[in-house]
């Protein structure tokens, strides 16, 4: 069994998902979010997606992303490539080298889904009593 990360033919899958507190997902939309999250889980992933969504012009060649990090261009170009097929980045070949850029709608997707639209929910008693030390059953 393979456990490569699927590529979703829909990258902005969660825009139709409504934010984590404002009601539970369906297994269904959970299986096409987690692959997305997946991608990301990794430190060097993470910077990668801020490196390239903050690039001059919302674009980096893989040239441009080597020298941040203690890693062999192939190495690089692995972690690319895996938050390609996740559906977070689309790229172009440009002569020899590979450009990427961030789809920012499925990064705003998942800002959505993880904040709470319109800010945070309503506290509760017991969410109080968390922050105050006091611990409830």
């Amino acid at each position: 069994m393979s456990k490569s990360l699927p590529v979703l033919d829909q990258p902005d899958a969660v825009a139709c998902c409504p934010p984590l507190a404002a009601e539970p997902l369906s297994r269904e939309q959970a299986e096409l979010i987690a692959p997305l999250l997946k991608a990301l889980a990794d430190p060097v992933r993470l910077r990668l997606m801020s490196l390239i969504a903050s690039h001059p012009g919302g674009e980096a060649c893989v040239c441009d992303l080597t020298g941040a990090f203690d890693l062999s261009q192939p190495t690089i170009s692995h972690h690319l490539k895996v938050l390609h097929d996740a559906g977070l980045l689309d790229r172009d070949k440009r002569g020899v080298w590979v450009w990427y850029r961030a789809r920012t709608q499925a990064l705003t997707s998942l800002g959505v889904l993880i904040g709470a639209a319109g800010g945070s929910p309503a506290r509760t008693e017991r969410d109080d009593a968390d922050v105050s030390g006091d611990t409830a059953c």
